[in-house]
Protein backbone atom coordinates (compact mmCIF):
# COMPACT_ATOMS: atom_id res chain seq x y z
CA UNK A 1 0.00 0.00 0.00
CA UNK A 2 1.43 3.49 -1.11
CA UNK A 3 2.67 5.32 1.69
CA UNK A 4 1.14 9.15 1.80
CA UNK A 5 2.80 11.87 1.44
CA UNK A 6 3.41 13.68 4.83
CA UNK A 7 2.07 17.33 4.71
CA UNK A 8 4.51 20.04 5.54
CA UNK A 9 3.79 21.70 8.56
CA UNK A 10 2.17 25.08 7.86
CA UNK A 11 3.62 27.74 7.84
CA UNK A 12 3.82 30.29 10.60
CA UNK A 13 1.80 33.89 9.39
CA UNK A 14 2.83 36.93 10.49
CA UNK A 15 -0.03 39.06 12.85
CA UNK A 16 -1.68 41.49 10.94
CA UNK A 17 -0.69 44.95 12.76
CA UNK A 18 -2.69 47.49 10.36
CA UNK A 19 -5.26 48.33 12.57
CA UNK A 20 -2.72 50.11 14.86
CA UNK A 21 -2.60 52.95 12.73
CA UNK A 22 -6.79 53.76 12.56
CA UNK A 23 -6.63 52.82 16.32
CA UNK A 24 -3.90 55.83 16.89
CA UNK A 25 -5.77 58.50 14.78
CA UNK A 26 -8.91 57.57 16.41
CA UNK A 27 -7.21 58.80 19.81
CA UNK A 28 -5.37 61.22 18.42
CA UNK A 29 -8.89 62.42 17.81
CA UNK A 30 -10.48 61.99 20.71
CA UNK A 31 -8.09 63.83 22.64
CA UNK A 32 -7.99 66.88 20.18
CA UNK A 33 -11.85 67.09 20.90
CA UNK A 34 -11.44 66.83 24.41
CA UNK A 35 -8.82 69.61 24.28
CA UNK A 36 -10.86 71.81 22.06
CA UNK A 37 -14.02 71.60 24.60
CA UNK A 38 -11.71 72.12 27.00
CA UNK A 39 -10.25 75.62 25.68
CA UNK A 40 -13.43 76.49 24.19
CA UNK A 41 -15.27 76.62 27.83
CA UNK A 42 -13.10 79.14 28.76
CA UNK A 43 -13.15 81.39 25.20
CA UNK A 44 -15.96 83.64 24.06
CA UNK A 45 -17.19 82.42 20.89
CA UNK A 46 -15.32 85.71 18.77
CA UNK A 47 -11.88 83.84 19.26
CA UNK A 48 -13.38 80.43 18.80
CA UNK A 49 -12.07 80.77 14.78
CA UNK A 50 -8.97 81.66 15.85
CA UNK A 51 -8.26 78.89 18.33
CA UNK A 52 -9.44 75.80 16.01
CA UNK A 53 -6.74 77.77 13.62
CA UNK A 54 -4.11 77.59 15.91
CA UNK A 55 -4.64 73.92 16.89
CA UNK A 56 -4.31 73.01 13.71
CA UNK A 57 -1.08 74.55 12.92
CA UNK A 58 -0.14 72.93 16.79
CA UNK A 59 -0.94 69.60 15.32
CA UNK A 60 -0.20 69.18 11.63
CA UNK A 61 1.89 72.35 11.07
CA UNK A 62 -1.65 73.83 9.70
CA UNK A 63 -2.88 71.24 7.60
CA UNK A 64 -6.71 70.02 9.17
CA UNK A 65 -6.58 67.01 11.44
CA UNK A 66 -8.97 64.98 9.33
CA UNK A 67 -6.73 65.46 5.70
CA UNK A 68 -3.68 64.55 7.97
CA UNK A 69 -4.23 63.24 11.17
CA UNK A 70 -1.21 63.34 13.62
CA UNK A 71 -0.36 59.36 15.74
CA UNK A 72 1.55 61.67 17.89
CA UNK A 73 -0.21 62.40 21.14
CA UNK A 74 -0.15 65.79 21.74
CA UNK A 75 1.11 67.38 25.01
CA UNK A 76 -2.34 69.33 26.70
CA UNK A 77 -0.25 71.79 28.07
CA UNK A 78 1.05 72.91 24.98
CA UNK A 79 -1.89 73.04 23.15
CA UNK A 80 -3.27 75.60 25.42
CA UNK A 81 -0.48 77.71 25.49
CA UNK A 82 -0.56 77.82 21.29
CA UNK A 83 -4.31 78.31 21.66
CA UNK A 84 -4.13 80.99 23.88
CA UNK A 85 -1.12 82.67 22.11
CA UNK A 86 -3.39 82.75 18.67
CA UNK A 87 -6.32 84.34 20.87
CA UNK A 88 -3.68 87.41 21.61
CA UNK A 89 -2.34 87.48 17.88
CA UNK A 90 -6.09 88.12 17.12
CA UNK A 91 -6.60 90.55 19.65
CA UNK A 92 -3.69 92.43 18.07
CA UNK A 93 -4.66 92.20 14.90
CA UNK A 94 -8.11 93.86 15.31
CA UNK A 95 -6.22 96.94 17.65
CA UNK A 96 -4.17 97.24 14.72
CA UNK A 97 -6.66 97.73 12.13
CA UNK A 98 -8.53 99.83 14.67
CA UNK A 99 -5.28 101.80 15.01
CA UNK A 100 -5.04 101.95 11.20
CA UNK A 101 -8.44 103.03 10.71
CA UNK A 102 -8.24 105.86 13.10
CA UNK A 103 -4.57 107.10 11.40
CA UNK A 104 -6.95 107.36 8.18
CA UNK A 105 -9.98 109.44 9.60
CA UNK A 106 -7.40 111.92 11.33
CA UNK A 107 -5.21 112.25 8.59
CA UNK A 108 -8.30 112.67 6.19
CA UNK A 109 -9.95 115.39 8.82
CA UNK A 110 -6.02 116.97 8.57
CA UNK A 111 -6.03 117.25 4.63
CA UNK A 112 -9.84 118.74 5.02
CA UNK A 113 -8.20 121.96 7.06
CA UNK A 114 -5.05 122.36 4.76
CA UNK A 115 -7.78 122.49 1.74
CA UNK A 116 -9.54 125.32 3.43
CA UNK A 117 -6.39 127.13 4.55
CA UNK A 118 -5.19 126.50 0.75
CA UNK A 119 -8.17 128.02 -0.40
CA UNK A 120 -8.15 131.03 1.77
CA UNK A 121 -4.36 131.58 0.70
CA UNK A 122 -5.46 131.63 -3.12
CA UNK A 123 -8.25 133.66 -2.62
CA UNK A 124 -5.87 136.37 -0.99
CA UNK A 125 -3.34 135.72 -3.24
CA UNK A 126 -0.87 134.84 -0.42
CA UNK A 127 0.94 131.61 -2.42
CA UNK A 128 4.45 133.35 -1.89
CA UNK A 129 4.05 133.98 1.95
CA UNK A 130 2.41 131.05 3.25
CA UNK A 131 2.18 127.37 2.51
CA UNK A 132 1.13 124.58 3.86
CA UNK A 133 2.57 120.61 4.14
CA UNK A 134 1.20 117.44 5.48
CA UNK A 135 3.55 115.60 7.47
CA UNK A 136 4.13 112.65 9.73
CA UNK A 137 3.24 115.08 12.61
CA UNK A 138 0.44 116.63 11.47
CA UNK A 139 -0.12 119.78 9.36
CA UNK A 140 2.61 122.30 8.79
CA UNK A 141 1.99 126.18 8.36
CA UNK A 142 4.67 128.16 7.49
CA UNK A 143 4.28 132.26 7.22
CA UNK A 144 7.14 134.08 6.34
CA UNK A 145 7.65 137.22 8.78
CA UNK A 146 6.97 139.71 5.87
CA UNK A 147 3.50 138.48 5.99
CA UNK A 148 3.27 139.27 9.84
CA UNK A 149 5.63 141.79 11.33
CA UNK A 150 7.42 145.06 10.11
CA UNK A 151 11.39 144.29 10.07
CA UNK A 152 12.45 143.83 13.69
CA UNK A 153 9.74 144.17 15.14
CA UNK A 154 6.82 142.08 16.81
CA UNK A 155 3.60 143.40 16.57
CA UNK A 156 1.38 141.91 14.08
CA UNK A 157 0.36 143.52 11.19
CA UNK A 158 -3.41 144.46 10.56
CA UNK A 159 -3.71 141.91 7.70
CA UNK A 160 -1.61 139.18 9.61
CA UNK A 161 -3.99 139.77 12.68
CA UNK A 162 -6.60 138.73 10.08
CA UNK A 163 -4.94 135.78 9.19
CA UNK A 164 -4.71 134.50 12.63
CA UNK A 165 -8.24 135.12 12.82
CA UNK A 166 -9.54 133.12 9.80
CA UNK A 167 -7.20 130.16 11.04
CA UNK A 168 -8.21 130.43 14.42
CA UNK A 169 -11.91 129.89 13.15
CA UNK A 170 -10.91 126.77 11.01
CA UNK A 171 -8.98 125.41 13.63
CA UNK A 172 -11.95 125.24 15.92
CA UNK A 173 -13.50 122.30 14.39
CA UNK A 174 -9.94 120.11 14.86
CA UNK A 175 -9.59 120.16 18.47
CA UNK A 176 -5.54 118.76 17.80
CA UNK A 177 -2.32 120.10 19.94
CA UNK A 178 -1.48 123.12 18.05
CA UNK A 179 2.77 124.70 18.41
CA UNK A 180 3.25 128.38 17.35
CA UNK A 181 6.99 128.27 16.43
CA UNK A 182 9.03 131.74 15.71
CA UNK A 183 12.37 131.76 13.62
CA UNK A 184 14.79 134.66 12.84
CA UNK A 185 17.64 134.65 10.31
CA UNK A 186 21.25 134.98 11.65
CA UNK A 187 21.71 138.55 11.33
CA UNK A 188 22.41 140.13 14.71
CA UNK A 189 19.71 142.16 16.68
CA UNK A 190 20.53 143.86 19.72
CA UNK A 191 18.10 146.45 20.77
CA UNK A 192 16.29 147.05 24.26
CA UNK A 193 13.40 145.31 23.85
CA UNK A 194 14.88 142.55 21.84
CA UNK A 195 18.18 141.91 23.21
CA UNK A 196 19.07 139.09 20.79
CA UNK A 197 17.01 136.35 17.73
CA UNK A 198 15.83 134.67 20.69
CA UNK A 199 13.94 137.07 22.18
CA UNK A 200 12.36 138.40 19.03
CA UNK A 201 11.01 134.99 17.44
CA UNK A 202 9.80 134.14 20.76
CA UNK A 203 7.98 137.13 21.46
CA UNK A 204 6.34 136.73 17.99
CA UNK A 205 5.19 133.52 18.54
CA UNK A 206 3.86 134.37 21.42
CA UNK A 207 1.98 137.37 19.99
CA UNK A 208 0.75 135.20 17.17
CA UNK A 209 -0.59 132.84 19.35
CA UNK A 210 -2.25 135.38 21.68
CA UNK A 211 -4.39 136.46 18.44
CA UNK A 212 -5.09 133.02 17.64
CA UNK A 213 -6.64 132.45 21.40
CA UNK A 214 -8.74 135.54 21.09
CA UNK A 215 -11.17 132.97 19.65
CA UNK A 216 -12.97 131.78 23.08
CA UNK A 217 -14.04 128.00 20.86
CA UNK A 218 -10.00 127.46 21.15
CA UNK A 219 -9.16 125.57 24.33
CA UNK A 220 -5.49 127.10 25.47
CA UNK A 221 -4.23 124.11 26.81
CA UNK A 222 -3.69 122.58 23.44
CA UNK A 223 -1.82 125.36 22.64
CA UNK A 224 2.10 126.19 22.94
CA UNK A 225 4.65 128.91 21.79
CA UNK A 226 8.05 128.66 20.96
CA UNK A 227 11.40 130.60 19.86
CA UNK A 228 13.93 128.84 18.22
CA UNK A 229 15.79 131.96 17.09
CA UNK A 230 18.51 131.35 13.79
CA UNK A 231 19.33 128.30 14.82
CA UNK A 232 16.84 125.95 12.30
CA UNK A 233 17.77 127.30 9.20
CA UNK A 234 15.42 125.80 5.95
CA UNK A 235 17.99 127.27 3.95
CA UNK A 236 21.59 128.59 4.06
CA UNK A 237 21.89 131.99 5.20
CA UNK A 238 24.02 132.98 2.65
CA UNK A 239 21.39 135.55 0.09
CA UNK A 240 19.28 137.80 0.71
CA UNK A 241 16.11 135.41 -0.21
CA UNK A 242 17.84 132.46 1.96
CA UNK A 243 17.68 135.03 5.05
CA UNK A 244 13.84 135.66 3.97
CA UNK A 245 12.90 132.25 3.99
CA UNK A 246 14.76 131.68 7.60
CA UNK A 247 12.37 134.43 9.03
CA UNK A 248 9.43 132.38 9.41
CA UNK A 249 6.68 131.54 12.08
CA UNK A 250 5.64 128.02 11.94
CA UNK A 251 1.81 126.70 12.68
CA UNK A 252 2.19 122.95 13.32
CA UNK A 253 -1.79 121.03 14.06
CA UNK A 254 -0.49 117.98 15.77
CA UNK A 255 -1.90 114.30 15.09
CA UNK A 256 -3.14 112.68 18.38
CA UNK A 257 -1.91 109.61 17.38
CA UNK A 258 1.50 110.22 15.98
CA UNK A 259 4.29 109.35 18.72
CA UNK A 260 5.24 112.41 21.44
CA UNK A 261 4.42 115.57 19.67
CA UNK A 262 7.63 118.16 19.10
CA UNK A 263 7.27 122.02 20.32
CA UNK A 264 8.42 122.61 16.35
CA UNK A 265 7.93 120.56 12.95
CA UNK A 266 10.73 121.71 10.58
CA UNK A 267 10.08 120.72 6.68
Amino acid sequence: MAKRPKKSPPHEEHVDESWLIPYADILTLLLALFIVLFASSEMDAKKFDQMVKSFNVALNGGVGVLNQPSPVPLDPLLAQQTIHKGAQEAEKTEEEKKLEEAIKKETEDLKKLQTQLEGYIKTNQLEDKLETKMTEEGLLITILDNALFDSGKADLKPEARKLATEMATMLVPHPKKVTVTGHTDNVPINRVEFPSNWDLSAKRSVNFLKVLLENPNLDPVKFSATGMGEYHPVVPNTSAEGRAKNRRVEVAILRDLASTPKNSINP
